[in-house]
Protein backbone atom coordinates (compact mmCIF):
# COMPACT_ATOMS: atom_id res chain seq x y z
CA UNK A 1 0.00 0.00 0.00
CA UNK A 2 1.69 3.23 -0.79
CA UNK A 3 0.02 7.03 -1.57
CA UNK A 4 1.78 9.82 -3.67
CA UNK A 5 0.96 13.34 -3.34
CA UNK A 6 0.40 12.99 0.49
CA UNK A 7 -0.05 17.06 0.76
CA UNK A 8 -3.48 16.56 -1.20
CA UNK A 9 -6.39 16.35 1.13
CA UNK A 10 -8.36 13.12 1.76
CA UNK A 11 -11.96 12.76 1.27
CA UNK A 12 -15.13 10.56 1.91
CA UNK A 13 -16.58 9.13 -1.02
CA UNK A 14 -20.51 9.53 -0.63
CA UNK A 15 -23.71 9.48 -2.63
CA UNK A 16 -25.98 11.96 -0.84
CA UNK A 17 -26.98 14.13 -4.07
CA UNK A 18 -27.51 14.39 -7.87
CA UNK A 19 -25.20 16.08 -9.72
CA UNK A 20 -25.04 17.32 -13.68
CA UNK A 21 -22.59 15.89 -15.65
CA UNK A 22 -22.35 14.77 -19.20
CA UNK A 23 -20.20 12.82 -21.06
CA UNK A 24 -18.43 13.77 -24.74
CA UNK A 25 -19.32 10.80 -26.16
CA UNK A 26 -21.47 7.41 -24.96
CA UNK A 27 -21.86 3.94 -25.80
CA UNK A 28 -25.37 3.90 -24.62
CA UNK A 29 -28.17 6.62 -23.80
CA UNK A 30 -26.15 9.31 -21.51
CA UNK A 31 -26.65 9.46 -17.77
CA UNK A 32 -28.75 12.88 -16.54
CA UNK A 33 -26.68 12.82 -13.85
CA UNK A 34 -23.53 10.96 -11.61
CA UNK A 35 -23.71 10.62 -7.65
CA UNK A 36 -21.07 10.69 -4.41
CA UNK A 37 -19.96 13.59 -2.48
CA UNK A 38 -16.84 14.15 -0.85
CA UNK A 39 -16.74 15.03 2.63
CA UNK A 40 -14.26 16.51 3.51
CA UNK A 41 -11.86 15.19 5.52
CA UNK A 42 -9.49 17.54 6.60
CA UNK A 43 -6.65 15.05 8.06
CA UNK A 44 -6.16 12.04 6.61
CA UNK A 45 -3.96 12.58 3.27
CA UNK A 46 -3.88 9.39 1.71
CA UNK A 47 -5.02 8.08 -2.38
CA UNK A 48 -6.17 4.59 -3.52
CA UNK A 49 -4.86 2.41 -6.02
CA UNK A 50 -6.80 0.11 -8.60
CA UNK A 51 -6.25 -3.75 -8.35
CA UNK A 52 -4.59 -5.38 -11.32
CA UNK A 53 -5.29 -8.82 -12.26
CA UNK A 54 -3.33 -11.49 -13.97
CA UNK A 55 -5.89 -13.54 -16.25
CA UNK A 56 -4.94 -17.24 -15.70
CA UNK A 57 -4.15 -19.20 -18.96
CA UNK A 58 -7.71 -19.01 -21.45
CA UNK A 59 -9.46 -22.27 -21.79
CA UNK A 60 -12.72 -22.70 -23.43
CA UNK A 61 -13.24 -26.27 -23.71
CA UNK A 62 -13.86 -28.85 -20.90
CA UNK A 63 -11.39 -31.56 -20.38
CA UNK A 64 -12.80 -33.84 -17.81
CA UNK A 65 -15.95 -35.74 -17.43
CA UNK A 66 -16.39 -34.26 -13.85
CA UNK A 67 -16.17 -30.73 -15.56
CA UNK A 68 -18.77 -31.63 -18.23
CA UNK A 69 -21.15 -32.97 -15.09
CA UNK A 70 -21.09 -29.82 -13.49
CA UNK A 71 -21.68 -28.16 -16.52
CA UNK A 72 -25.09 -30.14 -17.11
CA UNK A 73 -25.71 -29.92 -13.44
CA UNK A 74 -25.51 -26.11 -13.66
CA UNK A 75 -27.73 -25.92 -16.44
CA UNK A 76 -30.08 -27.90 -15.28
CA UNK A 77 -31.21 -24.78 -12.76
CA UNK A 78 -31.53 -22.22 -15.19
CA UNK A 79 -33.78 -20.56 -17.58
CA UNK A 80 -33.06 -20.48 -21.12
CA UNK A 81 -31.72 -16.62 -21.01
CA UNK A 82 -29.04 -17.58 -18.57
CA UNK A 83 -28.12 -21.00 -20.11
CA UNK A 84 -27.05 -18.91 -22.89
CA UNK A 85 -25.42 -16.78 -20.80
CA UNK A 86 -23.62 -19.93 -19.44
CA UNK A 87 -22.47 -21.02 -23.23
CA UNK A 88 -21.08 -17.32 -22.89
CA UNK A 89 -18.99 -17.50 -20.31
CA UNK A 90 -17.45 -20.99 -21.91
CA UNK A 91 -16.76 -19.68 -25.09
CA UNK A 92 -15.56 -16.11 -23.45
CA UNK A 93 -13.19 -18.14 -21.39
CA UNK A 94 -14.54 -16.87 -18.47
CA UNK A 95 -16.13 -20.07 -17.09
CA UNK A 96 -12.90 -22.05 -16.86
CA UNK A 97 -10.69 -19.18 -15.60
CA UNK A 98 -9.15 -20.56 -12.12
CA UNK A 99 -7.61 -17.13 -11.36
CA UNK A 100 -8.70 -17.16 -7.85
CA UNK A 101 -7.24 -17.40 -4.32
CA UNK A 102 -7.77 -21.41 -3.82
CA UNK A 103 -7.46 -21.75 -7.57
CA UNK A 104 -11.17 -23.23 -8.20
CA UNK A 105 -12.75 -22.36 -11.36
CA UNK A 106 -15.57 -20.00 -12.24
CA UNK A 107 -17.61 -23.08 -12.59
CA UNK A 108 -16.51 -25.05 -9.67
CA UNK A 109 -17.82 -22.22 -7.56
CA UNK A 110 -21.14 -22.12 -9.64
CA UNK A 111 -21.54 -25.82 -9.05
CA UNK A 112 -21.43 -24.72 -4.98
CA UNK A 113 -24.30 -22.47 -5.81
CA UNK A 114 -26.02 -24.57 -7.85
CA UNK A 115 -26.09 -27.72 -5.74
CA UNK A 116 -25.06 -26.96 -2.01
CA UNK A 117 -27.91 -25.27 0.54
CA UNK A 118 -27.42 -21.42 0.35
CA UNK A 119 -28.31 -19.42 3.82
CA UNK A 120 -31.60 -18.69 4.59
CA UNK A 121 -33.71 -16.52 2.62
CA UNK A 122 -31.00 -16.67 -0.34
CA UNK A 123 -32.70 -19.06 -3.22
CA UNK A 124 -29.77 -20.57 -5.37
CA UNK A 125 -31.40 -20.39 -8.35
CA UNK A 126 -31.79 -16.37 -7.71
CA UNK A 127 -27.79 -16.07 -6.80
CA UNK A 128 -26.46 -18.43 -10.07
CA UNK A 129 -28.67 -16.06 -12.03
CA UNK A 130 -27.31 -12.73 -10.40
CA UNK A 131 -23.84 -14.28 -10.69
CA UNK A 132 -23.52 -15.38 -13.85
CA UNK A 133 -25.69 -12.17 -15.39
CA UNK A 134 -22.70 -10.41 -13.62
CA UNK A 135 -19.83 -12.37 -15.17
CA UNK A 136 -21.40 -12.00 -18.66
CA UNK A 137 -21.57 -8.73 -18.02
CA UNK A 138 -20.36 -6.69 -14.96
CA UNK A 139 -21.43 -3.23 -16.37
CA UNK A 140 -24.51 -4.31 -14.64
CA UNK A 141 -23.16 -3.99 -11.14
CA UNK A 142 -24.87 -1.01 -9.34
CA UNK A 143 -24.82 0.84 -6.18
CA UNK A 144 -28.38 2.02 -6.07
CA UNK A 145 -30.20 0.62 -3.10
CA UNK A 146 -33.75 -1.08 -3.10
CA UNK A 147 -36.54 0.73 -1.67
CA UNK A 148 -38.10 -1.04 1.50
CA UNK A 149 -41.55 -2.47 0.78
CA UNK A 150 -44.31 -0.89 3.05
CA UNK A 151 -45.60 -4.12 4.82
CA UNK A 152 -41.95 -4.56 6.15
CA UNK A 153 -40.58 -0.73 6.70
CA UNK A 154 -41.91 -0.61 10.34
CA UNK A 155 -40.65 -3.76 11.85
CA UNK A 156 -37.14 -2.94 10.19
CA UNK A 157 -37.39 0.39 11.86
CA UNK A 158 -38.20 -1.08 15.45
CA UNK A 159 -34.92 -3.45 14.65
CA UNK A 160 -32.83 -0.23 13.82
CA UNK A 161 -34.17 1.71 16.58
CA UNK A 162 -32.78 -1.03 19.12
CA UNK A 163 -29.93 -1.77 17.59
CA UNK A 164 -28.84 2.24 18.45
CA UNK A 165 -30.88 2.16 21.25
CA UNK A 166 -33.56 5.19 20.33
CA UNK A 167 -36.87 5.35 21.84
CA UNK A 168 -39.40 3.00 20.13
CA UNK A 169 -42.23 5.59 20.95
CA UNK A 170 -41.12 8.90 20.55
CA UNK A 171 -42.06 10.22 16.74
CA UNK A 172 -38.99 12.47 16.16
CA UNK A 173 -36.37 9.32 16.88
CA UNK A 174 -38.89 7.29 14.34
CA UNK A 175 -39.03 9.51 11.73
CA UNK A 176 -34.98 10.21 11.92
CA UNK A 177 -34.99 6.44 11.66
CA UNK A 178 -36.96 5.58 8.71
CA UNK A 179 -35.18 8.89 7.01
CA UNK A 180 -32.16 6.86 7.86
CA UNK A 181 -33.37 3.22 6.13
CA UNK A 182 -34.77 4.87 3.33
CA UNK A 183 -31.90 5.32 1.56
CA UNK A 184 -31.68 7.12 -1.76
CA UNK A 185 -28.29 7.38 -2.59
CA UNK A 186 -25.77 5.06 -1.53
CA UNK A 187 -22.21 5.49 -0.03
CA UNK A 188 -21.19 2.35 -1.66
CA UNK A 189 -19.76 3.64 -5.03
CA UNK A 190 -16.16 2.58 -3.56
CA UNK A 191 -17.10 -0.53 -2.26
CA UNK A 192 -19.35 -1.13 -6.20
CA UNK A 193 -15.93 0.13 -7.83
CA UNK A 194 -14.27 -2.99 -6.66
CA UNK A 195 -16.87 -5.24 -6.55
CA UNK A 196 -16.77 -4.39 -10.71
CA UNK A 197 -13.09 -4.69 -10.49
CA UNK A 198 -12.97 -7.90 -9.09
CA UNK A 199 -15.93 -9.49 -11.79
CA UNK A 200 -14.15 -8.01 -14.48
CA UNK A 201 -10.36 -8.58 -13.88
CA UNK A 202 -10.55 -11.79 -11.79
CA UNK A 203 -13.92 -13.81 -12.20
CA UNK A 204 -13.51 -16.88 -10.34
CA UNK A 205 -12.29 -15.23 -7.07
CA UNK A 206 -15.49 -13.16 -7.46
CA UNK A 207 -17.49 -16.50 -7.92
CA UNK A 208 -15.85 -17.84 -5.05
CA UNK A 209 -16.42 -14.90 -2.96
CA UNK A 210 -20.38 -15.30 -4.20
CA UNK A 211 -20.24 -18.66 -3.02
CA UNK A 212 -19.24 -18.46 0.40
CA UNK A 213 -20.86 -15.33 1.82
CA UNK A 214 -24.09 -16.76 0.41
CA UNK A 215 -23.34 -20.24 2.24
CA UNK A 216 -24.69 -21.17 5.30
CA UNK A 217 -21.41 -20.39 6.79
CA UNK A 218 -21.98 -16.30 5.54
CA UNK A 219 -18.21 -15.75 4.74
CA UNK A 220 -15.24 -16.05 2.14
CA UNK A 221 -11.67 -16.99 3.49
CA UNK A 222 -8.47 -15.49 2.05
CA UNK A 223 -4.98 -16.06 1.93
CA UNK A 224 -2.66 -12.89 1.44
CA UNK A 225 0.97 -12.52 1.87
CA UNK A 226 1.62 -9.88 3.98
CA UNK A 227 4.29 -8.36 1.82
CA UNK A 228 1.41 -6.61 -0.56
CA UNK A 229 0.44 -4.71 2.45
CA UNK A 230 4.03 -3.40 3.71
CA UNK A 231 6.96 -3.89 3.44
CA UNK A 232 7.51 -4.96 7.58
CA UNK A 233 5.63 -7.94 8.64
CA UNK A 234 4.59 -5.96 12.09
CA UNK A 235 3.27 -3.28 10.20
CA UNK A 236 0.95 -5.89 8.02
CA UNK A 237 -0.33 -6.99 11.32
CA UNK A 238 -1.21 -3.53 12.65
CA UNK A 239 -2.91 -2.88 9.79
CA UNK A 240 -4.78 -5.86 10.11
CA UNK A 241 -5.54 -5.38 13.87
CA UNK A 242 -6.52 -1.67 13.20
CA UNK A 243 -8.83 -3.21 10.39
CA UNK A 244 -10.09 -5.34 12.72
CA UNK A 245 -9.99 -8.52 9.92
CA UNK A 246 -10.54 -11.80 11.63
CA UNK A 247 -7.20 -13.64 11.03
CA UNK A 248 -4.87 -16.34 11.63
CA UNK A 249 -0.99 -16.77 10.92
CA UNK A 250 0.89 -19.23 10.34
CA UNK A 251 4.22 -17.89 9.68
CA UNK A 252 5.21 -14.33 9.08
CA UNK A 253 4.85 -14.77 5.21
CA UNK A 254 1.09 -14.72 4.84
CA UNK A 255 -2.10 -14.45 6.83
CA UNK A 256 -5.78 -16.06 6.58
CA UNK A 257 -8.45 -13.95 6.68
CA UNK A 258 -11.66 -13.85 7.46
CA UNK A 259 -14.50 -11.50 5.17
CA UNK A 260 -18.00 -11.37 5.89
CA UNK A 261 -21.11 -8.74 5.07
CA UNK A 262 -22.51 -7.11 7.68
CA UNK A 263 -25.70 -8.86 9.21
CA UNK A 264 -28.49 -6.63 7.64
CA UNK A 265 -26.49 -6.78 4.18
CA UNK A 266 -28.87 -10.29 4.29
CA UNK A 267 -31.84 -8.16 5.09
CA UNK A 268 -30.92 -6.06 1.88
CA UNK A 269 -30.91 -8.87 0.41
CA UNK A 270 -33.59 -10.93 1.12
CA UNK A 271 -35.66 -7.75 0.29
CA UNK A 272 -34.08 -7.60 -3.38
CA UNK A 273 -35.00 -11.33 -3.60
CA UNK A 274 -38.80 -10.84 -3.90
CA UNK A 275 -38.78 -7.00 -4.31
CA UNK A 276 -36.36 -5.74 -6.77
CA UNK A 277 -37.06 -3.39 -9.79
CA UNK A 278 -35.06 -2.15 -12.49
CA UNK A 279 -31.52 -0.30 -12.01
CA UNK A 280 -31.42 -1.41 -8.23
CA UNK A 281 -28.88 -3.71 -7.08
CA UNK A 282 -28.94 -7.55 -7.30
CA UNK A 283 -28.75 -9.76 -4.61
CA UNK A 284 -25.26 -10.10 -5.29
CA UNK A 285 -24.43 -6.17 -4.99
CA UNK A 286 -25.94 -5.61 -1.74
CA UNK A 287 -23.94 -8.78 -0.58
CA UNK A 288 -20.59 -8.10 -1.65
CA UNK A 289 -21.05 -4.25 -1.18
CA UNK A 290 -21.73 -5.03 2.58
CA UNK A 291 -18.94 -7.44 2.57
CA UNK A 292 -16.43 -4.64 1.25
CA UNK A 293 -17.56 -1.71 3.03
CA UNK A 294 -17.20 -3.93 6.52
CA UNK A 295 -13.71 -4.68 4.99
CA UNK A 296 -12.72 -0.30 5.04
CA UNK A 297 -15.11 0.59 7.73
CA UNK A 298 -13.17 -1.82 10.50
CA UNK A 299 -16.30 -3.86 10.35
CA UNK A 300 -19.00 -0.89 11.65
CA UNK A 301 -20.92 -0.82 8.38
CA UNK A 302 -24.66 -0.87 8.70
CA UNK A 303 -26.29 -1.91 5.54
CA UNK A 304 -30.09 -1.12 6.90
CA UNK A 305 -28.67 2.47 7.19
CA UNK A 306 -25.71 2.77 4.69
CA UNK A 307 -23.88 4.32 7.57
CA UNK A 308 -20.54 3.40 9.05
CA UNK A 309 -18.64 4.43 11.92
CA UNK A 310 -14.83 3.52 12.70
CA UNK A 311 -11.13 4.62 13.30
CA UNK A 312 -10.10 6.27 10.35
CA UNK A 313 -13.13 8.00 9.08
CA UNK A 314 -14.81 10.77 10.65
CA UNK A 315 -18.00 10.47 8.39
CA UNK A 316 -20.43 8.19 8.18
CA UNK A 317 -21.23 7.65 5.03
CA UNK A 318 -18.26 5.71 2.25
CA UNK A 319 -15.32 5.11 2.66
CA UNK A 320 -11.71 7.05 2.88
CA UNK A 321 -8.80 6.56 0.33
CA UNK A 322 -6.55 5.19 3.18
CA UNK A 323 -9.73 2.36 3.70
CA UNK A 324 -10.21 1.71 -0.13
CA UNK A 325 -6.88 0.85 -0.31
CA UNK A 326 -6.53 -1.63 2.17
CA UNK A 327 -9.67 -3.28 0.70
CA UNK A 328 -8.08 -3.30 -2.62
CA UNK A 329 -4.85 -4.77 -1.20
CA UNK A 330 -6.49 -7.61 1.05
CA UNK A 331 -9.18 -8.65 -1.81
CA UNK A 332 -7.31 -8.75 -4.59
CA UNK A 333 -3.69 -9.31 -2.69
CA UNK A 334 -2.16 -7.16 -4.17
CA UNK A 335 0.27 -4.00 -2.90
CA UNK A 336 -1.40 -1.07 -4.03
CA UNK A 337 -0.08 2.40 -5.29
CA UNK A 338 -1.93 5.27 -5.07
CA UNK A 339 -1.44 9.02 -7.47
CA UNK A 340 -2.89 11.92 -6.32
CA UNK A 341 -3.54 14.74 -9.20
CA UNK A 342 -5.25 17.59 -7.61
CA UNK A 343 -3.60 19.81 -5.39
CA UNK A 344 -6.32 20.79 -2.38
CA UNK A 345 -5.93 23.52 -0.09
CA UNK A 346 -7.43 22.84 3.93
CA UNK A 347 -10.79 24.54 2.64
CA UNK A 348 -11.51 21.87 0.47
CA UNK A 349 -10.78 24.09 -2.73
CA UNK A 350 -8.99 23.24 -5.64
CA UNK A 351 -5.57 25.40 -6.34
CA UNK A 352 -3.97 23.42 -9.08
CA UNK A 353 -1.92 20.06 -9.97
CA UNK A 354 0.64 18.06 -8.95
CA UNK A 355 1.67 17.23 -12.26
CA UNK A 356 0.82 17.88 -15.88
CA UNK A 357 -1.79 16.60 -18.04
CA UNK A 358 0.20 14.75 -20.03
CA UNK A 359 1.83 12.92 -17.81
CA UNK A 360 -1.32 12.10 -16.66
CA UNK A 361 -1.98 10.84 -20.08
CA UNK A 362 0.77 8.89 -20.41
CA UNK A 363 0.25 7.07 -16.84
CA UNK A 364 -3.43 6.51 -17.41
CA UNK A 365 -2.32 5.18 -20.99
CA UNK A 366 0.66 2.61 -19.42
CA UNK A 367 -1.82 1.35 -17.16
CA UNK A 368 -4.65 0.27 -19.54
CA UNK A 369 -1.35 -1.19 -22.16
CA UNK A 370 -0.81 -3.22 -19.27
CA UNK A 371 -4.03 -4.62 -18.99
CA UNK A 372 -5.23 -2.78 -15.55
CA UNK A 373 -8.44 -0.82 -15.24
CA UNK A 374 -7.63 2.29 -13.25
CA UNK A 375 -9.90 3.41 -10.79
CA UNK A 376 -10.17 7.31 -10.47
CA UNK A 377 -11.84 9.83 -8.17
CA UNK A 378 -12.89 12.79 -9.87
CA UNK A 379 -14.64 16.07 -8.41
CA UNK A 380 -16.88 18.77 -9.23
CA UNK A 381 -16.34 22.20 -8.39
CA UNK A 382 -18.24 25.42 -7.82
CA UNK A 383 -17.38 28.98 -9.54
CA UNK A 384 -15.10 29.61 -6.37
CA UNK A 385 -13.06 26.52 -7.32
CA UNK A 386 -14.58 24.81 -3.57
CA UNK A 387 -14.80 20.94 -4.31
CA UNK A 388 -18.83 20.34 -3.97
CA UNK A 389 -19.23 16.67 -5.12
CA UNK A 390 -17.16 14.10 -6.28
CA UNK A 391 -17.57 10.52 -7.80
CA UNK A 392 -15.71 6.98 -8.12
CA UNK A 393 -15.54 5.30 -11.79
CA UNK A 394 -13.20 3.24 -13.65
CA UNK A 395 -11.18 3.86 -16.73
CA UNK A 396 -11.27 0.28 -18.52
CA UNK A 397 -10.13 1.09 -21.52
CA UNK A 398 -9.16 4.12 -24.27
CA UNK A 399 -9.19 5.17 -28.01
CA UNK A 400 -9.38 8.32 -30.52
CA UNK A 401 -12.22 9.42 -31.96
CA UNK A 402 -11.94 10.67 -36.03
CA UNK A 403 -10.89 13.95 -35.24
CA UNK A 404 -7.44 12.20 -33.01
CA UNK A 405 -8.74 13.45 -29.68
CA UNK A 406 -8.61 11.18 -26.93
CA UNK A 407 -11.83 9.07 -25.42
CA UNK A 408 -11.38 7.59 -22.39
CA UNK A 409 -13.79 4.41 -21.82
CA UNK A 410 -15.19 4.40 -18.37
CA UNK A 411 -17.84 2.40 -16.07
CA UNK A 412 -19.82 4.00 -13.58
CA UNK A 413 -21.68 2.35 -11.25
CA UNK A 414 -23.96 5.32 -10.22
CA UNK A 415 -25.69 6.17 -13.62
CA UNK A 416 -28.58 3.52 -13.70
CA UNK A 417 -26.85 2.59 -16.97
CA UNK A 418 -25.69 -0.80 -17.62
CA UNK A 419 -23.03 -0.15 -20.15
CA UNK A 420 -19.79 1.60 -20.81
CA UNK A 421 -19.97 5.17 -20.91
CA UNK A 422 -17.12 7.44 -22.72
CA UNK A 423 -15.80 11.02 -21.63
CA UNK A 424 -13.03 12.74 -23.65
CA UNK A 425 -9.30 13.23 -22.16
CA UNK A 426 -9.89 16.97 -22.49
CA UNK A 427 -12.98 16.88 -20.09
CA UNK A 428 -11.66 13.88 -17.52
CA UNK A 429 -8.33 14.81 -16.81
CA UNK A 430 -9.18 18.46 -15.21
CA UNK A 431 -11.73 16.78 -12.79
CA UNK A 432 -9.38 13.65 -12.06
CA UNK A 433 -8.37 13.74 -7.88
CA UNK A 434 -6.46 10.50 -7.85
CA UNK A 435 -5.56 7.33 -9.95
CA UNK A 436 -4.31 4.18 -8.58
CA UNK A 437 -1.52 2.60 -10.81
CA UNK A 438 0.69 -0.24 -11.07
CA UNK A 439 3.98 0.67 -9.44
CA UNK A 440 6.07 0.51 -13.04
CA UNK A 441 4.21 3.46 -14.49
CA UNK A 442 4.71 5.50 -11.77
CA UNK A 443 7.90 4.69 -9.83
CA UNK A 444 10.60 7.07 -12.10
CA UNK A 445 8.04 9.98 -11.83
CA UNK A 446 7.48 10.19 -7.75
CA UNK A 447 8.72 9.21 -4.44
CA UNK A 448 6.53 6.54 -2.49
CA UNK A 449 5.38 6.61 0.76
CA UNK A 450 4.46 3.43 2.21
CA UNK A 451 0.11 4.09 2.81
CA UNK A 452 -0.41 2.79 5.98
CA UNK A 453 2.37 5.15 7.35
CA UNK A 454 -0.48 7.95 6.68
CA UNK A 455 -2.99 5.81 7.91
CA UNK A 456 -1.24 5.70 11.33
CA UNK A 457 -0.25 9.13 11.55
CA UNK A 458 -3.63 10.40 10.83
CA UNK A 459 -5.01 8.23 13.48
CA UNK A 460 -3.06 9.80 16.13
CA UNK A 461 -3.99 12.94 15.08
CA UNK A 462 -7.45 12.04 15.12
CA UNK A 463 -7.25 10.44 18.39
CA UNK A 464 -5.09 13.48 19.67
CA UNK A 465 -7.97 15.55 18.67
CA UNK A 466 -10.16 13.96 20.14
CA UNK A 467 -8.94 13.61 23.17
CA UNK A 468 -8.51 17.87 23.49
CA UNK A 469 -11.97 18.22 22.82
CA UNK A 470 -12.83 15.78 25.44
CA UNK A 471 -10.89 17.93 27.67
CA UNK A 472 -11.85 20.96 26.79
CA UNK A 473 -15.98 19.81 27.11
CA UNK A 474 -14.62 17.98 30.69
CA UNK A 475 -13.32 21.48 32.05
CA UNK A 476 -16.19 23.92 30.79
Amino acid sequence: MYSVGVNSRQYNYNTTERVKTSAVKKTSAQPEGASCSYVSNPIINTIPFNPSFTASALRTRMNSQEEKNKYNTILSNLDKTSKKQMKELLKSGILLNSNSNDKSTVLDNLYKIATKERANGLPKEIILKDTITTLVDPHVITQQFGDIPKEMKSELIDTYMSAHKMDKDKLIPRKLAQLDIDVEHSGTCVASSIEFNLAKKMPSEFARFVEGITSPRMAVDKTIQLKNLTDNTLDSIWLLNAFEVPYKMDDFNQAHLTFAPDKNAYIRAKIQVANRDGNERSVVDALMQGTLMQIGSQQTYDSLSDKRKGKFNQNDKGLIEFEKTFTESVVEDKNKISVTYQTVDDNARLIGYETDFDTMKRQISDALKLGENVIIGYTQINPDNEIINGHEITIIGEKYDKDGNLIYICNDTDDDIPNAVEYSAEYLLPKIHHAGLPQEVVKDDVKLVENWVEGFNSFNQMRKKAAEQQNEKNAA
